[in-house]
């Protein structure tokens, strides 16, 4: 077997931190490259974060740590961050950019897991199961029809048609459902589903809207009272996206007065830090509302392929350099060729004129011949990696480092 090309850095003395209880299967991936690999299994709060970090080349979080430029700051030797989720708005994305610190994601892993959740919650409302099942628990035998209706043939709109809302959108045709979509980009319709051009139409028209956007000021409290009262008498809402989206108090006011039938909720505005006691939602206690602790995305399954999916990300990034996929970076991916004698250097610049002119001449004037090179930018940053002869590499790596106007620069190997 060929013997593999050296690194700038020795594998085994690169730093892994996985907070949040991330699944084996990154641990196992990142152990298999050689790394030091540690794992939390609760969020940090800030402080220990601060402390945490300053040690890491690469960080793993879900959606409780709150990564903001603070801790940021510190991480002086942070190659990337990786958000073992889809959302990553607990993530200062603008300052990690800015320092060069590329950050990764699953957008697509627990699709699936979401899908199916949405599903059933939409059957189990129609049917009023969560009151039924209460009910029996409690000992009341309460064998009713009345508000109890097939899904067959109802109608469901979806508000955001992507990987989420588009699989849901297919699974409830299968089922006979209508299924209409409003996404402010326009999308391809998967099956029969159709797009509405506003959202007022389509919360018109639809006996069950569900949500899947993304949070941001767009979206904060996108459906509010009155969103609301746009909706069928009788129909039902659906939020598994983010809590901001939704506005509490006058979705509970609607449920109380009967202009909807239900509604199922697995996230909410402010969510504990950890499990336990003492939650509190407006919610609690009112007719056919399913409440759920943000388990849409929580499966096996999902864990153990968003586990793959991110570590794989990082991997390729600190091997090869490749930003393909990251959320707040320019995306860039050089292929390796077997057989050239090279060396990689990664270098992160502000996005100002001139900066690659100095760059090759840097090069130019160490009389290296540069094999591959590939830029890309962003408003803030330019991400250069370029493979040249390894007799001049550590110099020319030097030379590019020392311009006023780079932030991070490495040889990859």
């Amino acid at each position: 077997m060929a013997s593999q090309p050296p690194t700038s850095f020795p594998k085994d003395q690169i730093k892994i931190l996985l907070l949040e209880n991330i699944h084996q299967s990154a641990v196992t991936l990142f152990k298999a490259e050689g790394f030091q690999v540690e794992s939390v299994s609760t969020a940090l709060k800030e402080k220990e974060l601060v402390e945490k970090i300053r040690d890491a080349h690469v960080i793993g979080i879900r959606s409780k740590t709150q990564l903001r430029d603070l801790p940021l700051s510190e991480g002086k030797r942070l190659l990337a961050v990786g958000a073992f989720c889809i959302g990553t708005n607990q993530i200062d994305l603008d300052s990690a950019n800015k320092r060069g610190v590329p950050v990764f994601n699953a957008p697509f892993s627990n699709t699936r897991s979401v899908a199916e959740l949405m599903i059933s919650e939409i059957i189990a409302l129609s049917r009023q199961l969560g009151d039924r099942s209460s009910e029996v628990h409690q000992g009341i035998w309460k064998k009713v029809a009345t508000g109890s209706w097939e899904v067959r043939g109802k109608t469901l709109g979806i508000v955001g048609y992507g990987h989420i809302g588009s699989q849901i959108g297919i699974i409830a045709e299968m089922l006979g459902m209508t299924v209409l979509f409003y996404d402010r980009v326009t999308k391809l319709p998967l099956g029969n589903n159709k797009p509405m051009a506003t959202l007022p139409d389509l919360l018109a028209n639809s006996d069950f809207v569900t949500l899947h956007v993304p949070e941001t000021p767009q979206t904060k409290n996108m459906i509010g009272e009155d969103e609301l009262a746009l909706m069928k008498k009788g129909s039902y809402l659906l939020n598994a996206s983010r809590g901001t989206v939704v506005v509490i108090p006058a979705l509970a006011a609607a449920i109380k007065r009967g202009h909807l039938a239900g509604a199922a909720i697995d996230v909410f505005p402010e969510e504990p830090e950890a499990n336990g006691e003492g939650f509190k939602t407006e919610l609690q206690g009112l007719p056919n509302v399913i409440l759920t602790p943000h388990v849409g995305g929580s499966t096996s399954e999902a864990q153990e392929s968003i586990g793959r999916e991110v570590a794989t990300s990082l991997i390729r990034y600190i091997n090869q350099g490749t930003t393909t996929g990251a959320v707040n970076f320019p995306h860039v991916d050089l292929p390796t060729e077997p057989g050239r004698i090279t060396h990689r250097i990664l270098n992160v610049h502000k996005n100002v004129p001139g900066v690659l002119r100095d760059i090759n001449n840097i090069v130019s004037n160490r009389n290296a011949n540069i094999e591959a090179q590939v830029l890309a930018t962003d408003s803030n940053i330019g991400y250069l990696i370029m493979d040249l002869g390894q007799d001049v590499s550590e110099d020319v790596k030097l030379g590019i480092a020392s311009l006023p106007n780079s932030i991070k620069t490495r040889i990859l190997y």
